[in-house]
């Protein structure tokens, strides 16, 4: 477990500038991308419009990543939003030789052992699809409307610490803009600060 003074030094250490990245503004629409999968099929943000889709940056070696996978909390979230209709793609964007960079055989492992209930795991090794979106932390979260255009970008929730016991205790981001978005509703929490571990780029 992180103590508080550990955990915010750490954040501090992983966490890159915004300022290091061109992001999608929110209310504007998601960048498209074509990404291979873990599944071996090509997958793209166009093949799902009409749908709502939550995107998920993803490291599994990262403590941030693995309090919400290790809480199930991810999965849950996972398993809601395929069970409502969405879409949830998760993307590592880590670079050849980076921590947390995963080939076919060892995310479909990945998948096996935490019991994720994504719709696909995408592969981005050259970062494009993560510098497009702005994505700076594992996990940073991203939901997109049926119409392609961005609705929520930012932490999984409210509590930024790597300690499963925050989980319950947080506002969870994702499902309240699910929900907002299928009840027709504004989406109330449009950005939040993402933290995490820093998506482990090339160059």
């Amino acid at each position: 477990m992180f103590s508080r003074n550990v955990l915010f030094s750490a954040l501090a250490s992983m966490t890159i500038s915004a300022s290091a990245f061109a992001s999608v503004e929110v209310g504007q629409p998601a960048p498209d991308f074509s990404l291979t999968g873990a599944d071996g099929k090509t997958h793209s943000l166009a093949d799902y419009r009409g749908q709502t889709v939550v995107l998920e940056w993803n490291n599994p070696e990262c403590p941030f990543v693995k309090k919400h996978y290790g809480g199930n909390n991810m999965q849950k979230q996972q398993a809601d939003a395929v069970a409502g209709g969405a879409v949830w793609l998760t993307i590592n964007s880590g670079a050849p030789g980076k921590q947390g960079q995963l080939d076919a055989d060892s995310a479909n492992a990945y998948i096996a052992s935490t019991h994720a209930k994504q719709t696909a795991y995408l592969f981005d090794p050259d970062g494009k699809a993560g510098h497009a979106y702005g994505a700076r932390t594992t996990p940073h979260m991203y939901v997109i409307d049926g119409e392609g255009i961005l609705r929520y970008a930012g932490g999984i929730d409210s509590i930024a610490s790597a300690d499963k016991e925050d989980i319950a205790e947080a506002t969870q981001f994702v499902p309240q803009t699910l929900a907002e978005l299928a009840a027709g509703k504004p989406v109330s929490m449009t950005k939040s600060e993402p933290y995490g571990c820093s998506v482990k780029y090339g160059g």
